[in-house]
């Protein structure tokens, strides 16, 4: 009885603490919250590193759904197999937590690499749908960093290296729902016209992450299942817009219930690794994972698993060209080390940015995306649309001769190569009106700046 009670005047307090969005900007329907500008940084900023990291380390096969892929409704027979063999018969997935001991986590080593790889933002799963979550909850006892495994504030740690030794964003993901929680899965066999999950776990552990670490990014997740308005999504929405301590930059996608991806949120994200391949109304992103079958680490990868360095920046280029973001996924291992083929590829990633980033940040989207001609060359513009640029994804072999046939070119056209020593190089109008021809007889490849995707900068070159 005292138990029930308690969680009535905790339902209570919190709803309340909601009732005041009526008299503030925003109010708690799509229509109000969907009407709020973009904060500017995030449309800058173009390239984000995701973090997939939780107990599902620990055993590294399969994926983060491996908890899922072993007891959930339809279990894999490889992972079944897998555990039979490896494990005592009565383990539980429980028993990977003091395994998880985050013993060689270094957050300043993190903070280094990621801005080292160029990125300007970060998104680290504070909680996936197993439940544990990186940050000493409240409302999570015993299932938490502190108090199972590595015995530290996981998140926290990595936001005080972030913010002292980075310019980068602070952002985090958070999933609403948990595979096995028995409040959830009470609330789910009612066919969630009860709320007792989102009520006692959700809503208030997510004010709570936001109250403590101040994320300007609030990734959301594990809606699919049931409606935005079981979650309360649109009242929690309002209070984080108008009262929460990141109010004027906070930035959220569009995961707030089963109705909501693609249709309500500051960014879509539509689905994992989305990228249309044309230009988009509304911002989005493509949230995309460095190994091309997990978004947590697997020990049983192998070498033809992770993107290449072409690849990538092909993902990185086809998404910004066509007005997205790229949020780019790493998996740390479970003693917290980020593994050297993540390493090199976002140091790789660096590297590129430093000498072709103009043609990236700050951008946005010009008349045509991918050329007319050449399906290797995709384009960006300055934002004061003064300059074009042009991504080459493949270097030709047997020409010294690039063909753009979406440009339209006046008699004071200048074309550069980025990243090389050269002047500005020749050119020829293609026959008709639109298009040119460029002379690359005088680049030496191997003396370029940038050793893949090659980017040309053209100026006055019409719109």
């Amino acid at each position: 009885m005292y138990y029930c009670m308690t969680k009535l005047i905790f339902i209570i307090l919190f709803s309340c603490s909601f009732l005041s969005v009526s008299e503030q900007q925003y109010t708690p329907d799509w229509e109000s919250l969907d009407a709020r500008p973009l904060p500017t940084w995030y449309d800058e900023s173009k390239i984000g590193i995701f973090i997939h990291w939780g107990l599902y380390s620990v055993p590294s096969i399969s994926s983060e759904w491996m908890w899922w892929d072993w007891k959930g409704t339809n279990p894999k027979q490889d992972i079944v197999d897998y555990m039979k063999k490896s494990y005592p018969p009565d383990w539980n997935y429980a028993d990977f937590g003091p395994q998880f001991r985050a013993d060689l986590y270094d957050p300043n080593e993190w903070a280094d690499l990621f801005a080292a790889s160029g990125a300007k933002y970060i998104v680290l799963t504070s909680k996936h749908h197993e439940g544990f979550t990186m940050w000493p909850s409240t409302f999570s006892f015993n299932w938490n960093s502190m108090h199972v495994g590595p015995k530290r504030d996981l998140i926290g740690d990595l936001a005080v290296a972030i913010r002292n030794r980075t310019s980068l964003i602070f952002g985090l993901y958070y999933s609403l729902f948990e595979w096995f929680h028995p409040v959830y899965l009470q609330d789910k066999s009612n066919n969630f016209t009860t709320q007792y999950f989102p009520q006692m776990k959700t809503l208030p552990e997510l004010r709570e992450l936001i109250e403590t670490y101040k994320p300007e990014i609030v990734w959301s997740d594990g809606e699919w299942q049931a409606p935005s308005t079981y979650w309360s999504a649109t009242q929690f929405l309002a209070w984080l817009y108008n009262d929460s301590p990141v109010k004027n930059t906070v930035i959220t996608n569009d995961r707030w219930g089963r109705e909501t991806s693609c249709k309500h949120g500051d960014f879509y994200t539509c689905a994992d690794n989305y990228n249309p391949g044309q230009l988009m109304e509304h911002k989005w992103e493509n949230c995309f994972t460095i190994d091309k079958s997990s978004w947590g680490y697997r020990r049983t990868a192998n070498i033809g698993d992770y993107l290449t360095i072409e690849e990538l920046l092909k993902e990185i280029v086809t998404t910004i060209s066509t007005g997205g973001n790229a949020l780019i996924n790493v998996g740390p291992t479970m003693h917290g080390k980020i593994p050297p083929i993540f390493q090199e590829r976002l140091r790789q990633m660096g590297s590129w940015l430093k000498v072709n980033g103009e043609g990236i940040y700050a951008t946005k989207p010009w008349k045509y995306q991918n050329d007319t001609i050449n399906s290797n060359v995709w384009y960006t513009s300055s934002k004061d649309s003064k300059f074009v640029y042009a991504f080459l994804l493949i270097w030709p072999k047997d020409t010294n001769e690039i063909i753009l046939g979406a440009p339209l070119s006046s008699s004071n056209t200048v074309v550069t190569l980025i990243g090389s020593n050269s002047d500005s190089l020749s050119w020829r109008v293609v026959s008709g009106t639109r298009g040119i021809i460029i002379d690359i007889s005088n680049i030496k490849l191997h003396l370029l700046e940038s050793e893949w995707t090659w980017v040309f900068k053209l100026e006055y070159i019409s719109n």
